[in-house]
């Protein structure tokens, strides 16, 4: 089954960064959020991706086309004009990169995907977030629940500690440094779709979680996938210092080294 990432997005609240490259292929660990993506996925037996590109996409395509390059030892022979790659990085993926405008919104660039998708399903997420979701059993809810598509619904950490305070008093009952937060579960991504589904979306300008997502909820097509363990999505600096924070410490996703 193949994996689409939307990852065209201009991230302007990650400028510092974006001005320069694409918010997917800002690292964390030394490495692109977008690898680890994708070796999150790979480690559950997925390494048939579709990347959707849109801003500075020729950063993302130089990245791809020189990874093997970049991660191996090489011989030049200037006088031939042959090169020799030694000790070559271990990745089995097939990546498609698919230039889907810069103006596209996020449906829109699910329209680009379509021409590429070989199987009658296929699994979608966003280019700047990270979990140590289950693939497998995400896939096996999805199938037993037989609808059009199923989300992954998560508690994000709250972005302070927080305070329970009893009625009626200024007495504070507990203090939870950075909990999951109280006000309930937000769409975190990492979705499974019949391939139907991509005729809910109208045009370029379509946004998918907008008429897309609401349609196939309000004919009871939509499910959610539970997912109460790590889930971090990049969106400031604040976010990335959190997530290399984490890395150093030894990611909970996978990833190849």
């Amino acid at each position: 089954m193949q994996v689409v990432i939307l990852a065209g997005g201009f991230g302007t609240r990650l400028s510092e960064y974006t001005s320069e490259i694409p918010k997917p292929m800002v690292k964390i660990g030394g490495k692109p959020i977008l690898f680890h993506i994708m070796s999150h996925y790979a480690s559950y037996g997925f390494r048939d991706f579709i990347v959707l590109l849109g801003y500075k996409s020729e950063v993302v395509i130089d990245y791809f086309s020189n990874l093997k390059l970049r991660g191996s030892d090489i011989s030049i022979d200037f006088t031939s004009g042959e090169i020799q790659i030694h000790n070559s990085i271990d990745i089995d993926w097939k990546v498609t990169l698919v230039n889907s405008g810069e103006e596209s919104m996020t449906g829109g660039r699910l329209l680009y995907a379509k021409k590429y998708l070989a199987d009658s399903r296929f699994m979608l997420t966003y280019g700047d977030g990270l979990s140590d979701i289950n693939v497998t059993n995400l896939l096996d809810f999805h199938y037993s629940h037989k609808k059009m598509a199923t989300v992954t619904a998560v508690r994000p950490v709250a972005r302070f500690g927080e305070l329970e305070i009893v009625d009626n008093s200024c007495m504070v009952k507990s203090f939870t440094e950075k909990p999951h937060a109280s006000q309930g579960w937000i769409n975190g991504g990492f979705f499974v779709f019949e391939n139907e589904f991509i005729g809910e979306i109208d045009n370029h300008l379509t946004v998918l979680e907008q008429k897309p997502m609401e349609s196939v909820a309000q004919s009871e097509n939509l499910v959610a996938y539970l997912h109460d363990g790590f889930w971090q999505c990049m969106d400031t600096k604040r976010d990335l210092d959190y997530l290399n924070s984490i890395y150093s410490k030894g990611p909970p996703w996978n990833i190849k080294r």
